[in-house]
Parts: structure tokens; sequence; C-alpha cells
């Protein structure tokens, strides 16, 4: 029989980096755990400490594994049959590669979300002498916090523009435990601009899309190349048409035609939901259709092209 999936919430980050911190309050705390049942895995210990009557309290029981060699698909089969967990959280060595964890669980485990904890003053440290380490963490994470943030490390932290390396996660700067800040404050774009074209893979579109629609000035002049599907109307402006990508922007009920208003010698031999490789230079032009000014591009080629294997973009 068919078990039902069980949600796996993955805490990385390097020894006495604040994992414990960030996991303990979730914990303890009703809004998580309320009719839950949770088994807690933790695979390093640092100087924080759990306090193990109150994650009790909280129908959370916990377990350790030490060596990686530990950390099985039979290990974690015999966890999953003596607590029976309803949901699991895993404090992850920071020395451990997170690409092999999957392979290590139950198949009804499902790696729900993973959370990635920096501490700021080492991040430099850690980014420099544990590279691939660092970064796939930051690569793979849904979420990322920078903890033990400072008004003088915040501009160079956003200055180093992670979200180069994972436009889709979340991203905060924590500062005293207390206050905390988005990352993206405005002040660094989440793509390269350094090069000639904006390759922009069918992942970036909707991060493009949007970051263009928020700051136009960002990409004036610019030339992007893209893939999309082609739509006309007579609402258009005379000589232009749209090229985008349908978007899951919430759940699958919930969609948008992200479009980009075109100008080209084109416009006249393209069909609806025709398929496209763009190449275009970004303009701001004040147009009704957009309500005013708004990103608009001029075209230098178009060429036809196959529709992706997921015609959809997500968030």
């Amino acid at each position: 029989m068919a078990q039902n999936p069980i949600p796996v919430y993955l805490i990385a980050g390097f020894l006495d980096g604040g994992k414990t911190n960030f996991i303990a309050p979730m914990l303890s705390g009703k809004d998580f755990t309320e009719d839950e049942h949770t088994l807690l895995i933790v695979t390093e210990e640092g100087e924080e400490e759990y306090d193990l009557d109150a994650l009790r309290r909280r129908d959370v029981r916990v377990e350790y594994i030490d060596g990686e060699e530990d950390f099985t698909r039979e290990r974690l089969t015999k966890l999953d049959a003596k607590y029976q967990p309803s949901q699991i959280v895993i404090e992850y060595n920071g020395m451990w590669q997170i690409a092999a964890t999957q392979d290590a669980f139950p198949d009804h485990w499902t790696l729900y979300q993973i959370v990635t904890i920096v501490e700021s003053p080492t991040f430099n440290s850690y980014a420099k002498n544990m590279a691939s380490l660092m970064m796939e963490k930051l690569r793979l994470a849904d979420l990322i916090v920078f903890n033990r943030c400072t008004d003088e490390l915040a501009p160079m932290l956003r200055q180093r523009n992670i979200k180069l390396l994972n436009r889709r996660a979340e991203i905060y700067l924590e500062f005293d435990g207390e206050r905390m800040e988005e990352y993206d404050d405005g002040s660094v774009c989440p793509f390269d601009l350094s090069k000639p074209v904006l390759e922009l893979s069918d992942e970036d579109f909707g991060f493009w899309y949007t970051d263009c629609q928020d700051k136009p000035d960002r990409y004036e002049g610019k030339l992007v190349r893209f893939h999309g599907m082609v739509a006309q109307s007579p609402k258009f402006p005379r000589g232009s048409y749209a090229v985008g990508r349908f978007a899951v922007v919430c759940c699958a009920q919930d969609t948008a035609f992200l479009g980009m208003l075109c100008y080209g010698p084109e416009q006249k031999k393209l069909q609806n939901k025709d398929w496209a490789e763009v190449t275009a230079r970004v303009r701001i032009k004040n147009l009704r259709v957009l309500g005013g000014e708004g990103p608009v591009l001029y075209t230098t080629e178009v060429k036809p092209a196959p529709a992706p294997e997921d015609t959809m973009v997500y968030f």
C-alpha cells in the first residue's frame, strides 16, 4: 500500500552558523507543530542545544545521526517506522552535499523546503575556502537567511548579488535576531548585464519579466534573447504583437500570460501561439495599452522555435 507523502524541511548551513537557533523557536511554537507529529533529525551538534522537554511538549521527537555513512535509507526507514512522523525537520551537516540526500530518503519522504542559514560575518571566508559546499547550499535553497548581519555587512552581502546564483529563493538579512530586511532592496540587478546579449533561460524569463516591469530603466537599450509564445491581438498598437510565457503565479488554477510587446517586420508573418526565439532591444515607450510608460521590445532577429517540453513558467 502506498504511503502518504511526508514533507521534509532541510535546514542547511555550517557549524555554529545559527541552524539550531533557527529551528528551536520554529518547533517550540504551535504554528508549525500544531496537530503534527514531528521528527527532528540532527546531523551535527554545535554549541547550542535543544530543550528536549519543550520539544516533547510540542510532540517533537529528536534523533541524532553523527556520520554521513550512517545517513542511509536503511537508517531513515527505521526512524520512519519507529516514530511514524507527519513531518520531518533535518538539521543538516554543512560539510555534506545536499544533492545526495534524497537518495537516502524513503520513497514517501518528499523534500518540501531547503532553508540555508548563513552567518554573515563568516560568509566571505566560507565562500572563498569552501566554495563548492557554500554555493550548492545557496543554489538549491528555497529560503536563505543571512543571520548576525550588521549595517556595515549588509551592503557587502548585497553587492555579492546572490540573486545571480538563485533567483527563485526568498532571501533575508537578519539583524540581532530582531530586525529582518529583504535582501533585494532594488539596489542590485538580479541579472548579469555585462555581456552584449542577456540570454534568458526558460527558468529566467519570469524573473526577468517582473524585474523589467518594475525597473525598466535598468534594461533600457539592453539586447535580450529568449524563447516565447506569440500572441496577436487587435488591442495591441499597430505593427506590434506580444511574445511571452504563461506563468503559474500561485497554483495551477492561477495562471497569467507574461507578454512583452514587440515591434518588428515579422509581425505580419507570425501566427497566434507560434513559438519563437526572439532577440530584441529594450526600449521605454508611453502607450495606452501599458497604462503609461513601460518596456517594449524592438526585434533584431526572430526565428521559429519548437515549444519547450514544459511551456509554463514557475515562480
